[in-house]
């Protein structure tokens, strides 16, 4: 379980209690510049918050995949070694390579990752991932400057780690992504959480004013 208690972070995110648990997937939603980011990065460690606390009861591995994410200057494989050798794990180039696999990489794993297509890049911080086998991972965004079929290639690959028992934790502004990857939707808007409810009542049923106009998209995306 993670909770966030008081936890704020500058202007950005106000004052907000949350608890986060196993199971089902959650999706923050919210408008660009709503600070579903931030709220990520302070769920994940990244940032410290300016009040309150986060804590983890049960010390679950965690892994956090970016909208752009950083490529070493050396193949798709080493990527994802480097990774492995970062958790404390050598000689797993098995694992490594599984993980290439799970993604449709392997027959790219001596590619510099760096030439690799955006989406190529992305199923390989998926695969860097997924080799560590976290149990909850953190998604920022991950399909936003992707094409349609590159999107659904990411998709595919985050349906896979939630069938693997991994919880999914992922911000998106799109709402057909919610609907199609989500169980659960937190409403953030500006910094303020204003609504948690199943994926199907949110969408049919939003109890907010803020809620209702951004499914309606009748709020600014910026």
């Amino acid at each position: 379980m993670l909770r966030l208690q008081d936890v704020s972070f500058g202007s950005i995110i106000a004052p907000l209690s949350l608890e986060i648990v196993p199971g089902p997937s959650t999706i923050i939603l919210g408008a660009n510049g709503a600070g579903k980011s931030v709220l990520m990065r302070l769920m994940h460690g990244l940032l410290a918050p300016s009040t309150g606390r986060v804590t983890w009861s049960g010390g679950g591995r965690q892994a956090m995949v970016f909208q752009r994410p950083v490529m070493l200057r050396r193949s798709a494989l080493a990527n994802v070694l480097y990774a492995l050798k970062h958790a404390g794990i050598r000689n797993g180039e098995d694992q490594a390579m599984a993980a290439l696999k799970e993604v449709g990489l392997a027959h790219m794993a001596l590619r510099p990752a760096r030439v690799l297509s955006g989406g190529e890049q992305q199923r390989l911080a998926l695969a860097r991932a997924w080799a560590l086998h976290p149990e909850v991972l953190f998604l920022d965004e991950p399909t936003a400057s992707l094409d349609p079929s590159a999107t659904r290639e990411i998709e595919n690959v985050i349906r896979a780690f939630d069938a693997a028992g991994t919880k999914i934790v992922m911000a998106t502004h799109n709402l057909g992504q919610a609907r199609r990857l989500g169980d659960e939707v937190i409403y953030l808007h500006q910094g303020r959480v204003v609504e948690r409810a199943p994926v199907e009542d949110f969408f049919a049923k939003p109890r907010t004013a803020e809620a209702a106009a951004f499914i309606k998209g009748e709020l600014p995306w910026a």
